[in-house]
């Protein structure tokens, strides 16, 4: 992809991954992804962050239709994780730059990944500035979105927050712009990717948008590590991720299952029938069908998850042991729950799975056991589970 030019001596000169199917463990197909990197010229000229190491060759390629690598005075390093660093090493040969801006994390993470303790850092904390002539960047630590070294920029005369893994989406596209697309759609990938990457640090994400609002910085464009730079719907991303962070929840239920004989499956089937005759938008996943990372997405933003599996040697089924760690990992809270699964003889399963809910600080409204295959007696109690949950969800979200 060529650079562009979106903003006066602003560029962007990331890279498209339209391959990428895996990130972070968390799936993105078939969307691939960006790499977004930026250059800012004024009197001096910075190049913000990197691009994968896998895509060198078209990133020095755009940067150079910009600016001759040697007429780049400062690098950026926003973020260490090597999809935002990986040219970094080449970079700071081919450009040798007369600093390098970075968080205390952020060097402490370089030297350890790149080990050159002579390269010119340069550490900065939140309201620092650098003057380029003619543009002024502001910078802003990010600690924990997602990682501790994580910091952003705000060019000050533009209005502009590049805005590193923050308001991040996962979408390969020739487009760079969320007004050059449909808006609902865009949101929900950044929906997935902060279900995946951001959720277990949104208080974070709350003291970030705080400091912002502290500084009085007028934001009127985000341009993410990742995905579209958004210009036409700012004050609704920015809303989305207060909305998100707050863990604010929607009529939504969640069952996630697996199942071993379909016994479990005719349990989970009954409480989607018992929820969806209150009205409860319900989304089911059986985990030999999907991935974890689909199921986080729709956990974001639902008032119930209701965990099923059968017992399998004492235990959890693999793939619903695997889900339920990934879940707890990312840590969504004040939900309700429910465990429900069949047995063969011991029935450890669905006790296992309302522990989980607990330790998510999730309000668990009961633990369902059948023994082999469901009676229609068994499934009118699940759904009357579901209608009860029903009651807890109008109560969460406020309906």
């Amino acid at each position: 992809m060529a650079a562009v030019e979106f903003l006066p001596n602003v560029y962007w000169v990331g890279v498209v991954d339209w391959n990428l199917r895996d990130f972070h463990g968390y799936a993105v197909a078939p969307r691939g992804t960006t790499y977004n990197a930026y250059v800012i010229k004024g009197e001096k000229t910075v190049l913000v962050d990197t691009v994968s190491a896998a895509c060198s060759r078209a990133f020095f390629e755009a940067v150079e239709a910009v600016v001759p690598l040697e007429a780049i005075d400062y690098l950026v390093v926003n973020h260490v994780e090597p999809d935002h660093s990986g040219c970094l090493m080449e970079a700071v040969e081919r450009i040798r730059p007369e600093k390098i801006f970075c968080s205390a994390m952020g060097k402490a993470f370089m030297l350890s990944h790149y080990h050159r303790s002579d390269w010119p850092f340069e550490v900065v904390q939140t309201g620092q500035s650098l003057p380029l002539g003619g543009k002024t960047i502001d910078f802003l630590e990010l600690k924990m979105l997602h990682w501790p070294d994580n910091m952003g920029c705000y060019v000050r005369e533009d209005g502009l927050l590049i805005s590193s893994d923050a308001f991040g989406q996962n979408w390969a596209t020739s487009e760079r712009f969320d007004d050059e697309m449909d808006f609902n759609e865009m949101a929900g990938l950044m929906g997935s990717y902060y279900a995946n990457i951001i959720l277990p640090f949104s208080e974070h994400v709350l003291k970030a948008l705080g400091r912002v609002e502290e500084l009085g910085w007028p934001i009127r464009m985000i341009a993410p590590s990742h995905g579209v730079i958004l210009r036409g719907h700012v004050e609704e991303a920015v809303g989305l991720y207060r909305r998100w962070a707050r863990q604010e929840v929607t009529r939504k239920a969640v069952i996630v299952y697996d199942t071993m004989w379909k016994s479990t499956a005719r349990m989970a089937e009954a409480i989607a029938e018992g929820l969806i005759q209150k009205g409860v938008t319900v989304r089911v996943f059986h985990m030999k069908a999907c991935h974890h990372s689909d199921v986080m997405a729709e956990v974001l933003d639902a008032a119930a998850v209701i965990l099923g599996s059968s017992t399998h040697n004492n235990g959890i089924l693999p793939l619903m042991a695997d889900m339920v760690r990934y879940m707890e990992g990312l840590r969504p809270r004040g939900r309700v729950g429910a465990a429900f699964g069949s047995y063969g003889w011991s029935g450890e399963a669905p006790k296992q799975l309302s522990e989980a809910l607990e330790r998510m600080r999730m309000k668990v409204c009961d633990v369902l056991r059948v023994k082999n295959v469901p009676a229609e007696a068994d499934l009118a109690v699940c759904k009357d589970l579901g209608r009860r949950l029903a009651g807890e969800v109008d109560a969460l979200a406020g309906a």
